[in-house]
């Protein structure tokens, strides 16, 4: 089902917030670690949408933007190296410089 310009305009706008981005990510390992791999994936798609952040993502990983783009489409299948490194890059745009930094956002 695609998106509404609505749905997508308001997580735009909400992206504006860091610790919302912040959540999202947090939201998504969450998700990957109890299984829920679907929604882990929605919850990176809305980040990188979100913060527009696909294209300069994709640069840092080094792979074509579509490639990054079918890692978290809805039925993406990442390498758990693909995931942790895209993780990495994304904590990295919020200035989230270790894990004990990321999960201390968690509680």
């Amino acid at each position: 089902m695609a998106l509404t310009s609505e749905f997508k305009d308001t997580v735009m706008e909400l992206c504006k917030d860091a610790e919302y981005r912040k959540g999202l990510l947090i939201e998504a390992l969450e998700s990957y670690l109890e299984g829920d791999i679907a929604v882990g994936n929605a919850m990176l798609r809305d980040y990188l949408n979100g913060t527009q952040a696909f294209p300069d993502v994709a640069d840092e990983l080094q792979m074509k933007e579509a490639g990054v783009r079918r890692m978290v489409s809805p039925k993406g299948n990442a390498t758990a190296t693909n995931l942790f490194r895209l993780f990495k890059v994304c904590q990295q745009r919020e200035g989230i410089r270790s894990a004990d930094e990321f999960l201390s956002h968690v509680a």
